[in-house]
């Protein structure tokens, strides 16, 4: 069934239906922290489950800047509804990452939210660890492209992190062409660069 909540990011007054998929590519650390802190603090005012993928930081790191900021997660920790891993543990629990595991893990998620009692399922990740070359990483811009279809029928609201000076422009211009909105100067704006998974798929497998 189709979620008719209208929610907030927290960090712009628009509002959306439950199920976007957001691309957050940044130079600079304390735009990403502030939008970041804003996504996730709306979430949890709106009873919603989330999971933080974390890399730059470790989890108690990041309580901590949560803390600092006015933002108290104890209670919503305890509640297991907010959640923090470690990007590496949750990607590539055995070594290396394989999409398919990840698309049913979103599914997953969702689902188990909702059966938790939760109005919604809310994912944020960073993406630093694609830049150590794991195995199978390099199909991680597929799982991108996918995760489209999968926001359809299980729609979890997720933002991705780039940090743009980790990856070359060949690699961001994939990023933009994966993700329908883009968050630009604090706002969400519809991304002129997006192309439906099947046919970046498409394009990608001709490029091989």
């Amino acid at each position: 069934m189709k979620d008719k909540r209208v929610i907030s990011l927290g960090f712009t007054n628009q509002r959306f239906q439950p199920g976007v998929h957001i691309c957050l590519i940044y130079r600079d650390e304390s735009e990403r922290r502030k939008i970041i802190s804003h996504y996730l603090e709306s979430g949890l005012k709106d009873e919603e489950k989330i999971e933080y993928f974390t890399d730059i930081m470790t989890p108690d790191e990041l309580i901590l800047w949560l803390n600092e900021l006015g933002i108290d997660t104890q209670k919503e920790i305890e509640k297991e509804q907010f959640q923090i891993q470690s990007a590496l543990d949750v990607y590539c629990p055995d070594g290396e990452f394989k999409a398919e595991r990840m698309l049913h893990a979103l599914e997953d998620f969702h689902d188990k939210a909702l059966d938790a009692g939760f109005t919604g399922a809310r994912v944020t990740g960073e993406t630093s660890w694609l830049s150590q070359k794991i195995p199978g990483c390099n199909h991680f811009i597929e799982y991108e492209a996918q995760i489209n279809n999968i926001i359809q029928k299980k729609p979890v609201t997720i933002m991705c992190q780039y940090d743009a000076r980790l990856f070359d422009g060949a690699t961001i211009f994939d990023v933009l062409q994966v993700h329908p909105l883009m968050v630009v100067q604090g706002q969400v704006v519809r991304n002129p660069a997006y192309i439906q998974p099947k046919e970046f798929l498409k394009q990608l497998q001709a490029r091989k």
